[in-house]
């Protein structure tokens, strides 16, 4: 289920240009009103300075009940964790939905994870999201506002640092909701606006694996996550439902085929649960599936969440030293907020009924 995007931040570049254009408001326009809402993430342009013919377009094309909005999410709550590193933005949609989205400082350096759904429908055991259902798709509108909202509240606090990196692993299965993920990725890695690089953007997915192909054949240059956490197909389909439809055999050999004919380096996500997941025979299996894949491994403790009793492995550093003996590049992902619900699998917002 999706809703309509009439929203400015879900057009690209050249789809501004052709609105104005139809409304007889010459391009270069185009350009002051695409600077001032994405590379200056500015709210309200039309509380800016802007040419005599782009104020009067914006003045009588934006607004409620009008051709165009910009459906800003309201800020319902701003929490930040004791490490001092890490703020979770609890946003409401227009429709009432709520999501979340992180803000991480990493050594200086700042990534913005993004929800790409409202809830998920993958239904992964251990994930706080896939444990809320599925509620709906997220517009590329809202996945650009998120990033614009993180933008502003950076330049707040930090107003001579920008936003650096970009992953899509917060809220949903940004596969599923394929197209207006990639649009809105188009739009902030456009360099006349957020600027956000394409290789310093991540794509996270369970193992969609016909949009996992899907980005091969369509050459996108974002950077690929999938969430593999079983070397066996019994071991996945007990965490991941998603493999049912989509097994263990057939997401590999989708990750052979995407890193054959894209040269990209795959980044494969692994939540170590005690006791599932975390023996050296475990990691003996995964080094022979990923052998001849371009790939490092991100070994992510397990995070509390209400709907799982699982419990993080006390066994990771042997589980990782296999995994190097046997060439497979692995490291452990630092863990950021996590005394407030900011962290891998915990993000989570209650549904509002539609």
């Amino acid at each position: 289920m999706s809703i309509p995007d009439k929203s400015l931040l879900g057009l690209t570049f050249t789809e501004l240009e052709a609105v104005l254009t139809a409304d007889n408001v010459l391009t270069h326009h185009a350009k002051q009103l695409w600077r001032i809402v994405h590379r200056q993430a500015t709210a309200d342009p039309s509380q800016v300075a802007l040419s005599p013919p782009l104020a009067k377009w914006v003045a009588g094309n934006i607004g409620a009940g009008k051709s165009h909005c910009i459906d800003l999410p309201e800020q319902a709550e701003e929490i930040h964790s004791s490490d001092g590193l890490t703020r979770k933005y609890l946003l409401r949609l227009t429709d009432g939905q709520v999501i979340e989205t992180v803000l991480m400082e990493y050594e200086g350096r700042f990534t913005a994870c993004v929800s790409s759904q409202a809830g998920c429908a993958m239904g992964c055991v251990f994930c706080a999201t896939g444990q809320m259902g599925f509620v709906r798709h997220l517009t590329a509108g809202e996945i650009v506002a998120q990033v614009l909202h993180v933008r502003r509240a950076l330049a707040a606090s930090h107003p001579h640092r920008r936003l650096r990196n970009l992953v899509l692993m917060g809220m949903g299965e940004p596969l599923h909701n394929y197209d207006a993920v990639m649009k809105a990725m188009d739009i902030v890695s456009d360099p006349r606006g957020c600027a956000i690089g394409p290789a310093r953007i991540a794509i996270s997915t369970v193992g969609y694996v016909p949009n996992i192909l899907r980005m091969a054949r369509e050459k996108r240059p974002y950077r690929l996550a999938v969430s593999l956490h079983s070397s066996t197909e019994a071991e996945r389909s007990a965490l991941v439902p998603a493999s049912k439809k989509w097994n263990l055999e057939s997401l590999i050999a989708a990750c052979r085929s995407y890193s054959r004919d894209t040269g990209k380096r795959i980044f494969f996500e692994w939540i170590l649960i005690a006791g599932k997941n975390d023996s050296e025979d475990t990691a003996r299996r995964l080094a022979i599936l990923l052998d001849g894949i371009d790939s490092h491994v991100n070994l992510i403790p397990l995070n509390p969440t209400e709907g799982y009793d699982g419990h993080s492995s006390s066994s990771g550093l042997s589980f990782q030293n296999t995994l190097r003996e046997l060439g497979i590049p692995c490291t452990f992902r630092q863990r950021r907020g996590i005394d407030v619900a900011a962290g891998c699998g915990m993000l989570k917002a209650a549904r509002v009924k539609r």
